[in-house]
This record gives structure tokens, sequence and C-alpha cells, in this order.
């Protein structure tokens, strides 16, 4: 286990370390901004604004860089959003109702 590991890509659940949550930094595997509200721990859809910290500026767009000073990187074990299989269920499903 890598303890350098700190967090994951809200895109693809790449695992990335503590430097790849710099204002311009990408995700080496998908090349999505990486400090993001979606990546943060604080984010959740749920609440006003998407975020938890309620001293936190509104943020619009959720999967663009920010200057966020409340973001923490979602810790590798604790991502829920996995985001490949989507597109296998979609593939599962179009081939299952696929006309012969």
């Amino acid at each position: 286990m890598n303890v350098n590991r700190t967090g994951t890509c809200w895109n693809c659940g790449e695992s990335l370390a503590v430097e790849h949550f710099g204002r311009q930094d990408l995700c080496p595997s998908c090349h999505r901004d990486t400090r993001v509200c979606k990546n943060c721990f604080l984010y959740d859809p749920l609440c006003y604004n998407s975020c938890r910290e309620i001293q936190a500026e509104r943020v619009v767009e959720k999967e663009q860089a920010n200057f966020c000073d409340f973001f923490k990187a979602v810790p590798p074990s604790s991502n829920p959003r996995p985001r490949k299989p989507v597109d296998s269920s979609r593939q599962a499903a179009e081939a299952l109702f696929k006309s012969k």
C-alpha cells in the first residue's frame, strides 16, 4: 500500500497522490481537472450549493478547477463514485434489447 495516495479522480476513479491536487493539475489517466468540487470530501449534491461547508463561496461549475479554501480530496477508500461501469451497463442493455 502506497502511503502517498491521498485521493481519487472524480471522473475515472484513478488513485492520485497529494501533488495531483494543485489548481492547474490534471488526472494523469483521463486528463480532467482534479481540484474540483466533485473531487472534494465536502461535495454533496443534496446540500445547498452542493457543499456541506456553509461558509464556502458558491462554485457553479462543479467539474472545473476552482480556488476553494475548504477543498479536501476524497480519500481513495471512501470514493463511492465509480465512473466506468456505466458504459458496460449500457452495452449490456443494448445487447439484451438488440433486435436480430
